[in-house]
């Protein structure tokens, strides 16, 4: 069977989009961010020989869950507004082995360098997500301007965050009603990062970077993406409000967010919202 040309795939062509929309939102200065996409082999397949290895380098732990499993990752060092220039400098087609103790490298990566630094955390995730999801496909890792600011001046507490961020825009609740985990500060690229992330994608699909950034999870790349813009929007307008010193008025109320989860069919991350006031059950 022909191959088709592996740079028109959609796959390619989504994550390079997604990189640049990234850097034009200036949430990917330099090389910062990072992307993960899981792909079926018999979707790859279609453009690439999957039998042939380029190299093989240990991962430094063990993810045996994920054996076979095939990931387009962008580059460590790559600058997210090249992607689309240059993909098979700045990006890596990579497979784990049987014992999960290894990758293959299919494709990319053609300057000989090493997938994301942040690899770790984004295997890690994965792992977790499949777990809830079977669905599941992307990690999407930026720096999300307002969202890292917002962990400045915010209770680093994952309910009282979420809370605030579905009190800004209504859409926040209907978006991700898992609501959000956050990390305090730890060093990048790190095991330690990676596991702590995955135990809070256990329940939720966004985990926040305390001075860092963000991560969101989903069964697309334009899915995971949804969620990041829409935390960046809430914590956006919850620093526009913190800026004008004035005490707030009024906000959505804890009944109204239940009635909006009636409306649009959500449930709640339990804990966050105050019990449904009496007659509204």
């Amino acid at each position: 069977m022909a191959l088709h040309d592996i740079t028109q795939a959609p796959f390619i062509t989504e994550i390079c989009e997604a990189a640049s929309q990234l850097w034009s939102y200036g949430w990917a200065e330099r090389n910062g961010g990072n992307i993960s996409y899981r792909l079926p082999s018999e979707e790859v397949k279609q453009y690439l020989d999957v039998t042939h290895v380029k190299r093989k380098e240990a991962l430094n732990f063990t993810i045996e869950s994920l054996a076979g499993e095939i990931f387009l990752v962008t580059g460590s060092g790559k600058y997210f507004k090249h992607l689309h220039r240059n993909p098979a400098a700045n990006l890596a087609l990579i497979r784990v082995t049987e014992d999960g103790q290894y990758y293959e490298l299919l494709w990319g990566l053609e300057g000989g360098d090493l997938p994301t630094s942040e690899l770790a955390s984004h295997l890690e995730c994965h792992r977790v997500r499949l777990a809830q999801d079977p669905q599941h496909r992307v990690i999407l890792h930026t720096h999300a301007t307002a969202i890292s600011a917002m962990t400045f001046i915010h209770e680093l507490e994952d309910k009282k965050f979420t809370k605030t961020l579905w009190q800004m825009i209504t859409e926040c609740l209907v978006v991700f009603p898992d609501g959000v985990a956050v990390l305090p500060w730890m060093v990048a690229g790190t095991q330690q990062l990676g596991k702590k992330s995955a135990e809070k994608m256990k329940d939720t699909r966004i985990v926040i970077w305390a001075h860092h950034g963000i991560m969101g999870a989903g069964q697309t790349i334009d899915d995971a993406f949804g969620l990041v813009e829409t935390a960046e929007k809430a914590a956006a307008i919850y620093l526009q409000i913190c800026s004008t010193r004035q005490a707030i008025r009024q906000s959505i109320t804890d009944q109204q967010l239940w009635e909006l989860a009636d409306a649009f069919q959500v449930t709640p991350r339990e804990g966050i919202l105050a019990p449904r006031e009496v007659g509204h059950e």
